[in-house]
């Protein structure tokens, strides 16, 4: 998980420090930001000190309503030694007894033009990004034809040249040999290149090629939502593969359960048109088509229109 720290939202945000600059270094350990409405009031028992703290126009308007006296004590108890930071939204104007608050306890005030609901929603995306669970595999992704193909195979197998011919037919590479891939939300993963070997492929006799040099800016992408797991192994003649697709495989990485389909290689196999095909077909299944389901579904009927001839 990255560090966040309070500098870092200067660095990527239209956001002004107006007060406590020593406090900049201060590290943000969650993604939850807090409204210190009832705080406001005077109520501090449960208050998430821990949190970025938002002000917007409503706290703004009930603070400047309160005597001296009290805004005094609202912004002591509002900077604590752990808070990394006050936003104040909207663009409002900031009263000195905030400022002088702030620059006491080292607890950087920022300044933002932007709507409160817009800071809110911007930094919490920002955030939730940053501190996403997070783990690597060993494989290549690849979009195609939208979807997020993560191959996957012992290595050896041919996933970087199944890879390179899926570039060469127009798809676009996102990782090889290392997927980085963090968990957003509760049931989305996101892949991407490791920065060292972005856009770079590794084919066993030719070496290192750069995609996007050879094949335009259009073939590849930095990231990409991961939505299928195509699994390449060596063809066992003793095992029995799956010849209708009726039984979905999983693969539970993380907390996130993803469609998993197994292809045997050997030589004469096509797995660029194959996986480019099973890409297809996922797209179709989430539209509501299913042709391993039809194709049982004509069986069925005809078993029975047969056994009632029959009888």
């Amino acid at each position: 998980m990255a560090k966040v720290r309070t500098k870092d939202l200067l660095d990527n945000f239209n956001l002004t420090l107006v007060a406590g600059g020593d406090g900049l270094h201060r590290e943000i350990i969650t993604s939850d930001i807090s409204r210190p409405g009832i705080e406001m009031t005077g109520y501090f028992r449960y208050y998430p000190k821990e949190r970025l703290q938002l002000i917007g126009k409503t706290e703004m308007t009930y603070f400047l309503d309160l005597n001296d006296e009290n805004k005094k004590d609202r912004m002591e108890r509002l900077c604590t030694d752990v808070t990394p930071g006050i936003v104040v939204s909207r663009a409002m104007d900031i009263p000195q007894v905030m400022i002088d608050a702030a620059n006491a306890a080292g607890v950087p005030i920022l300044h933002s033009p932007r709507k409160t609901t817009r800071v809110i929603s911007r930094l919490t995306n920002y955030l939730e990004a940053k501190f996403a669970p997070f783990t690597a595999i060993h494989g290549v992704l690849v979009d195609i034809y939208g979807v997020g193909v993560l191959i996957t195979g012992q290595s050896g197998v041919g996933k970087s040249e199944t890879a390179l011919e899926l570039v060469k037919r127009g798809h676009r590479l996102v990782a090889d040999d290392s997927v980085e891939i963090r968990q957003e939300d509760y049931d989305s993963l996101i892949g991407n290149s490791p920065p060292l070997i972005e856009h770079l492929l590794e084919i066993r006799g030719l070496g290192i090629i750069n995609v996007m040099t050879l094949f335009g800016a259009g073939s590849v992408r930095s990231y990409k939502k991961i939505s299928l797991i195509i699994s390449l192994e060596l063809w066992d003649q003793n095992k029995q593969y799956d010849r209708l697709g009726l039984d979905e495989e999983k693969m539970k990485i993380m907390d996130v359960e993803l469609p998993k389909a197994t292809i045997p290689v050997r030589p004469g196999r096509n797995l660029a048109v194959i996986i480019e095909v099973a890409a297809m077909n996922f797209r179709l299944k989430r539209m509501g088509v299913n042709a391993a389901e039809e194709f049982s579904d004509r069986l069925t009927t005809m078993i029975e229109q047969e056994n009632n001839e029959t009888e």
